[in-house]
């Protein structure tokens, strides 16, 4: 006992008197407020600790030598520092402190035109990062678009949360965006995907609502903007070589072809910093041999002479380059200046309907297909400059040419000219507002004679807006923002529209990882140069002008809560938003016979599609989606992204009389619809769910699984079946079967895709990649099957980059 009571007053006299030093700081948020009772300890030995005061200010006292001090409090970031104690010495620690949700993988972004947090939006917005865009063999944007929660790609045509049915991909109800500019063609209003350069983002968002204030025009039901990646500090070089095959079709009888079904090609991308100069260099070069035959007729039908094609014309080929090349000015501090351009070849086919729903389904119909060789470039001049005390002015402008060479004499060129100037700003002297707004210019110039239909080949649009939008936070929790565009448009010297819209929103913090958000906002969308005014015919069918159509506007109301959880090793976001949207002349794409004819060999001058104002509809739902990490160990992680969506589309006025075609046929939701009774707008799905998941072990094995649900189409247009019954009634007609298979198949439809990868010291990717890996026979539109199987082997090389 004697021996042990030595030992303990040898230590305490040893500690007493030990050579110590002395340490104090402040915790602090991102924004510089003081953080109570976070806890700052050494991480060996609690003991020597101490928590933070109502400043945030701390105090310790060390004996000499290095420690590891971690700092914790509750809903935020844990932090750990290495510090060196001297004798005496005195060190002032100065801790910034994350929130869990600003520190969670899939959301570590700055989004929208404040680059704010994800969490301090207004509005509902999911955003994409370049790991799924890479670990699916991402050819073209739209195929990674689709699975995104609450938006889907329909035979390349985007649709929000209901917001549209089918039109063939013209007039689209959803802004597309790159680096805040349109990416839509200038008469058609269509996405041109394979023209975005998917080798070079660096997120992907999307905006779930009306955005027409910030996003202009056709923003109708949201926005997709696609951000692209600058050059970091090392030098990046890419190499993407992949190489592939579509599986034989699960329908009986449906392959068409005898020589290998192959996909391959090349993506390339690099950027690099030099001195004042960014450069970015990248292209794609794609060979896909196609799943859609060329049509053939049944023996005693008419000839056809326009759609004959050979197997061989089914191939679709791909060679797309871009640069983006800027200068930092060395004399004058914030300004800076460039070019981007992007330049794409490509022979393609665009078909319409299939043949029969047996063996036919991978066939084109007589007349219901195009080849097209398209030539698609840009050039965009732009300057931006910062100030000192942080305005920013930018001009960016943009040269988007279009040479579409089709066959059956559909060719079509058009020549966009675009100019949008924008000054951003933090007004700290008054009431420290954020504050966006500009003026945007964009004149379009096409050349088509199938946009006749306006009495003569050329037409023209000029689109001019001023846009403004205010963003303030209070008591560093609620966030208002309002704001408001006018549009005007000028349609070939005659037809004109000016109009105003608004919107606001707002968001409030009401605990560390948990947000509430509401948001009103009204849309917008002039008609195209095509929707008013094409006029063909093609086959047994023909497209006919609508000069009098009308702009279709809408208005959006959701409220949404963003609850972030921090569970052990997982990281995660929830958000749940319920979501009211209402439309006005809303614009579909119709069938009737629009003018009379004496024989079937003349039905396309007659009977056919036209772009008709339908009257107002609405869709009402829910959205939810779950985003988030797992960490597993050290070096392994399960990355997830989950979403659901409910709406209930309804028509407002189903006897509203829109038109009459020339048999005194009556057009009304009820007349027109499959099953009016409903009341359910035509091709949306009222359930949809996406699932994906990656595990990544060790850092190099990656495993990742895809899961895609459509629901049943409740209503379509009753003239599928009116036209399939008149096949079978004119023995000279090709028979168009579908309902046969609507009827077999009106159920949902579950998609699933795989992956796995392996990384090779730091730079070599070698990937197996399949999508639709159970090769399910589906449609998703009437009269167009889904591609079947496919597996790919990817190989990636990548050297330096941050």
């Amino acid at each position: 006992m004697k021996y042990l009571l030595s030992i303990l007053l040898l230590a305490t006299s040893s500690f007493v008197f030990a050579q110590t030093g002395r340490i104090t700081g402040k915790v602090r948020d991102l924004q510089g407020e003081a953080i109570v009772g976070a806890s700052v300890f050494v991480k060996t030995s609690q003991l020597y600790g101490a928590n933070s005061d109502e400043n945030g200010q701390f105090s310790l006292e060390l004996p000499v030598g290095i420690y590891n001090l971690i700092c914790r409090m509750d809903g935020m970031n844990t932090d750990t520092i290495q510090i060196n104690v001297t004798e005496n010495g005195l060190i002032e620690l100065d801790i910034p402190m994350e929130e869990i949700s600003t520190v969670l993988d899939v959301v570590e972004i700055k989004v929208g035109k404040f680059d704010k947090p994800l969490e301090d939006q207004t509005v509902s917005m999911e955003v994409l990062k370049p790991r799924l865009i890479e670990s699916k063999n991402t050819r073209s944007i739209e195929t990674v678009l689709d699975q995104t929660p609450g938006l889907n790609i329909l035979d390349g045509e985007p649709q929000i949360r209901g917001g549209s049915g089918f039109t063939f991909g013209v007039g689209s109800k959803v802004a597309v965006m790159v680096d805040d500019m349109p990416m839509l063609s200038g008469d058609a209003g269509k996405p041109e995907w394979g023209f975005i350069p998917v080798e070079n983002i660096s997120q992907v968002e999307v905006i779930k609502g009306a955005a027409s204030v910030l996003s202009g025009s056709s923003a109708l039901s949201g926005s997709i903007n696609i951000r692209t990646a600058y050059p970091t500090a090392t030098p990046l070089t890419k190499v993407i070589l992949y190489s592939g095959l579509y599986s034989t079709p699960s329908q009986e009888g449906a392959k068409w072809y005898d020589d290998t079904p192959l996909i391959t090609g090349a993506t390339f991308l690099h950027s690099r910093k030099y001195k004042q100069w960014d450069l970015v260099l990248g292209g794609n070069f794609n060979y896909d041999h196609g799943y859609i035959g060329p049509p053939v007729v049944d023996p005693g039908v008419l000839a056809d002479t326009i759609t004959n094609f050979t197997n061989k014309q089914m191939v679709s080929k791909r060679a797309r380059l871009n640069f983006n090349l800027s200068r930092r000015d060395k004399k004058i501090k914030g300004l800076q200046y460039g070019i981007n351009g992007n330049f794409m070849l490509q022979e393609t086919n665009m078909p319409l309907a299939w043949l029969n729903d047996s063996s036919g389904l991978y066939r084109a119909y007589p007349g219901a297909i195009f080849l097209q060789k398209q030539l698609i470039f840009n050039i965009d001049p732009y300057i931006t400059y910062s100030s000192k005390h942080g305005a920013k002015h930018s001009l960016r402008t943009r040269v988007l040419r279009t040479v579409n060479d089709m066959s059956a004499n559909q060719s079509n060129q058009a020549t966009v000219l675009y100019g949008d100037y924008q000054f951003r700003n933090t007004f700290k002297q008054i009431i420290s507002v954020d504050f966006v707004g500009g003026i945007t210019a964009q004149h379009t110039y096409s050349y088509a004679n199938i946009y006749a239909g306006s009495g003569r080949p050329v037409n023209q649009l000029l689109n001019l807006s001023a846009y403004a939008q205010a963003e303030k936070k209070f008591w560093k929790r609620l966030t208002i923002s309002v704001g408001g565009r006018l549009e005007y448009f000028q349609l070939n010297d005659t037809v004109t529209a000016l109009k105003p819209i608004f919107r606001a929103g707002s968001s409030f913090k009401i605990h560390k990882a948990t947000f509430l958000r509401a948001s009103y906002g009204q849309g917008y969308r002039f008609p195209t140069i095509t929707e008013r005014f094409i006029k063909t015919g093609v086959g047994n069918f023909g497209v006919f002008p609508n000069p009098e159509l009308k702009p279709e506007t809408s208005w959006n109301a959701e409220f949404g809560i963003k609850q972030g959880f921090k569970l052990g090793p997982v990281m995660s976001f929830l958000d749940i938003a319920g979501f009211w949207q209402e439309y006005q002349n809303t614009i579909e794409y119709m069938f009737g016979i629009w003018h009379s004819f004496t024989s079937v060999e003349d039905m396309s001058t007659g009977a056919g599609f036209k772009f008709l104002n339908t009257g107002n509809s609405r869709v009402r739902g829910i959205d939810a989606s779950l985003a988030g990490t797992v960490a597993i160990g050290k070096k392994s992680d399960l990355t997830f992204l989950c979403g659901y969506t409910y709406i209930l589309p309804q028509t407002l006025n189903p006897d509203y009389l829109y038109a009459t075609d020339s048999l005194d046929r009556k057009f009304t939701y009820n007349t027109t619809s499959l099953n009016p009774g409903s009341k359910i707008l035509k091709y949306r799905f009222l359930h949809n769910l996406k699932i994906d998941m990656e595990y990544t072990a060790l850092k190099k094995l990656s495993i990742g699984f895809s899961a895609k649900y459509y629901s049943k189409i409740v209503n379509m247009d009753a003239i599928i079946k009116d036209f399939e019954d008149l096949t079978n009634m004119i023995d000279i007609l090709q028979n168009l079967r579908y309902m046969d298979y609507y009827y077999s198949h009106h159920h949902g439809n579950w998609i699933f895709d795989a992956r796995i990868s392996y990384l090779l010291k730091d730079k070599h990717r070698f990937a197996l990649i399949g999508s639709n890996i159970l090769n399910t026979t589906y449609s998703l539109r009437p009269l167009k099957i889904e591609p079947p199987r496919t597996v790919m082997l990817q190989y990636t090389l990548k050297l330096g980059g941050d």
